[in-house]
């Protein structure tokens, strides 16, 4: 498929999928106070009773046809420093539920109140702040209309006060941390508020939010009306130094897992991190020798594929405004994957290891209402890694840049470049490493008004000195998001020369077509609606061919499922799937196990298609109980032979103070002989304890029997101040099982480190 059929697709989109929606926003009225506010969650100032009340908030879960129950009243004004928030929530003390005192806490944990704010009127971009009944705070940044990103910090401030039937909050955000433009006349912006109260199950917003979208849906906000102007934003300019220092202790063995000299290191490291407004809504980010040590570790996965697996970025400097950069794309291929800049796989302990950032700029954010833009560099250093091994300085540089079209809908391009810098390395040492990987994309994003209706179009490029002339990669995507009918369908091109050494495309050289759809119904009998409210029938299909044509996968799960008002869901099926080897491949992925004897004698299974099914059934239980689960069981057969699985969570909310969580992961795989069969564990508890709102511990213990890893990361975490930490880190990693013939017992060491690492948050 050429160029000129990407540019018949956008035509397409752009002439025939313009409908209209109906445009009955609410409006609230905001006007400035004439008297100082005192934050103490009193409201008894004058203000806020002259300010008007917005009430009668509807609800959006379990359903989405009344009023809630439990009442919200909320009332706005503002000075020229602040903008202000009140909210009185009706609900009594002894039916709260705090998931924890740590900020940031996790979607659907703990009650909260969330104040959404689309300042630019896009409806796909905007910032929340939430607050919970312990005034426990959590912020983030709206992309893509519903995605909210909870790494972004920043400097506000809210009291809570509480009573024995409701608490009452105050909220003051500076006009300095809020995004923004000031009109001469006519400020409109758009706004919502939400209400998640656990133990009624009550999700329940300001305007209506249809339930089968997220509360925070900018498509559903109400219109904010500024009868006096809002004030100029100032300038908001924030340092984060930061200094930190460990110590580091390796076990290396050799190719036949001798034991080696022990490999001692301190480490001992200052950078800084700053966050520059060039103007209200375009936000200029740098870092020097950024460390990343405090970041948690990846939660492991079994890995029975072909291909790569994905790991989500942590890294609190890539995940801001990350959607400008890593959203281009569909999951089977990203243009951009922050995760290839600063890290890489250490080949014996098969985990993660950070390659050191030099420095990086980061310019992103709003140029107007119809622009946003996106400027990234960092540069990485040359690391050697022994036995004539180098990683070479790279430099990476990614451009982006979109307009809005319609009402909520754009068009935007993206350039990326890799440049591999050599020096003084010798060639022998870096076979197969291009001198630069180049990547130019366009795309166009449809979003209806009303949100139904999606689609996305694209075309993808890639240059480097090796690629063959079938470079490219193209897509078309439309979605139909009813609350009774969801359907999504998919078609995307991969070329065989396709290199995105920047990006994650596990597979080139294919079709892909993605084809689930999903039938929802609600009981209309209130006797079975008490305990169902969702019922239905779905399909999550996809094929892989290769470019002649050729099916290569089909993924074929057919599924009933019945939901709960407290959100509990059942689920169950069977799953049909088609693989056709090009080559032969050993089902259990052996080869990452580091005992040498574990992989001796394994026989692959041969070239050729395999037809595979099994059965599924999927529990998961409502989180507003202290304990909770989801646990998936499934059984059938599996290149010939059987596999069964267990994949569950085990959680227990403490309240206030955290929660203990168990990960439990079982694939015992059984094939005829004479090919390898393996029983797979992989055990991860997790304990969060929050001692109070300034002091955190975090432990993670992770089980791995087929990389033959245990690890355990410890993080103690002091706020001492707003947004300045002082991290305590420490991690182990050993051999989780025997290796008798080279005396490798359980609890043998690989590495160990220990970090403390303090940052501090300067405003100017």
């Amino acid at each position: 498929m050429k160029f000129r059929n990407f540019i018949y697709i956008l035509i397409f989109s752009l002439i025939n999928i313009q409908i209209s929606a109906q445009d009955n926003r609410k409006a609230f009225h905001i006007r400035k106070s004439n008297e100082p506010i005192k934050l103490d969650g009193k409201l008894n100032e004058a203000v806020w009773k002259a300010a008007e009340t917005v009430n009668n908030f509807f609800l959006n879960k379990p359903f989405d046809t009344s009023f809630a129950k439990s009442q919200t009243e909320v009332k706005m004004t503002f000075d020229d420093k602040f903008l202000y928030v009140s909210m009185v929530a009706w609900q009594k003390k002894a039916d709260y539920t705090i998931s924890s005192f740590k900020r940031d806490f996790e979607s659907g944990s703990s009650d909260v109140f969330s104040i959404n704010i689309d300042a630019f009127g896009d409806q796909l971009n905007g910032m929340q702040f939430g607050v919970s009944p312990l005034n426990v705070q959590r912020e983030g940044l709206i992309s893509l209309g519903e995605e909210t990103d909870y790494s972004w910090d920043n400097k506000w401030f809210s009291v809570v006060s509480n009573h024995e039937d409701h608490w009452v909050l105050e909220v003051a955000i500076p006009f300095t941390t809020l995004r923004y433009k000031v009109r001469p006349s006519g400020n409109v912006w758009r706004v919502n508020f939400g209400r998640f109260f656990m133990k009624t199950n009550e999700v329940s917003t300001w305007s209506p939010v249809p339930r089968n979208f997220r509360p925070n849906n900018l498509a559903y906000t109400g219109d904010l009306i500024w009868e006096d102007n809002p004030p100029e934003p100032g300038v908001n300019i924030s340092l984060i130094p930061y200094i930190s220092g460990g110590y580091a202790l390796d076990f290396p063995r050799g190719d036949k897992l001798e034991e080696l000299p022990h490999d001692k290191s301190t480490t001992k490291g200052i950078g800084m991190d700053a966050k520059v407004a060039i103007t209200p809504s375009l936000n200029l980010d740098l870092t020097i020798n950024p460390d990343f040590s405090q970041v948690e570790v990846d939660a492991q996965q079994t890995n029975l594929s072909r291909f790569e697996l994905f790991f989500p970025e942590k890294r609190q400097f890539f995940i801001e405004n990350s959607d400008l950069f890593d959203k281009f794309g569909f999951p089977g291929s990203r243009p951009f994957f922050s995760r290839r800049i600063g890290l890489t796989e250490n080949p014996f302990t098969h985990l993660v290891e950070q390659v050191p950032i030099i420095a990086g700029a980061r310019l992103s954010g709003k140029l107007n209402k119809d622009w946003r833009i996106g400027l990234m560099n960092m540069q990485t250093a040359k690391v050697n890694k022994g036995e004539n091994k180098y990683l070479p300085a790279t430099n990476y540089a990614v451009g982006v840049l979109q307009r809005q079209l319609f009402t909520r809908s754009y068009i935007g391009v993206i350039g990326i470049n890799k440049e591999t810098i050599f020096g003084n390395i010798p060639e022998s040492s870096l076979q197969g490493v291009n001198k630069f990987n180049r990547l130019l994309g366009l795309e166009f994003n449809y979003y209806s008004p009303d949100n139904r209706l999606e689609t996305e179009s694209y075309y993808h490029q890639t240059f480097s000195p090796t690629s063959g002339k079938d470079a490219s990669t193209i897509n078309q995507y439309i979605g139909y998001h009813h609350p009774h009918l969801d359907v999504n369908l998919g078609v995307a091109r991969i070329g065989k020369d396709f290199q995105s050494e920047v990006g994650f495309t596990p597979r080139t050289g294919v079709y892909t077509v993605y084809r689930p759809i999903t039938i929802i119904l609600n009981p209309k009998n209130k006797r079975i609606s008490k305990y169902i409210n969702a019922y239905g029938i779905g399909m999550e299909g996809s094929d892989v061919f290769d470019l002649k044509g050729k099916r290569l996968d089909t993924e074929q799960p057919v599924f009933l499922f019945l939901n709960t008002p407290a959100e509990g869901e059942l689920s169950g099926g069977y799953y049909m799937a088609y693989t056709y080897l090009t080559k032969p491949f050993d089902p259990t992925n052996a080869g990452d196990n580091p005992n040498p004897d574990f992989q001796t004698g394994i026989v692959p299974v041969d070239s050729g298609g395999y037809k595979m099914a099994s059965v599924f059934i999927n529990v998961k239980s409502p989180k507003k109980y202290n304990f909770s689960t989801e646990f998936l069981l499934y059984h059938g057969t599996y290149f010939g032979g059987k596999n069964t699985g267990i994949e569950s969570k085990f959680s227990y909310r403490i309240q206030p103070y955290g929660r203990i969580s168990m990960d439990l992961f079982l694939n015992d795989i059984h094939l005829p002989k004479p090919h390898n069969s393996a029983r797979y564990w992989l055990i991860g508890p997790k304990a969060e304890v929050s001692f109070s709102k300034s002091l955190f511990l975090n432990t993670y213990f992770q089980y791995n029997s087929q990389t033959n890893n245990t690890n355990i990361n410890t993080r103690i975490q002091w706020r001492y101040k707003p947004v300045s930490d002082i991290f305590l880190v420490y991690t182990d990693n050993y051999f989780a099982e025997e290796i008798p013939r080279y005396r490798i017992q359980p609890w043998t060491p690989k590495n160990r480190a220990i970090i403390l690492k303090m940052t501090y948050w300067l405003n100017l």
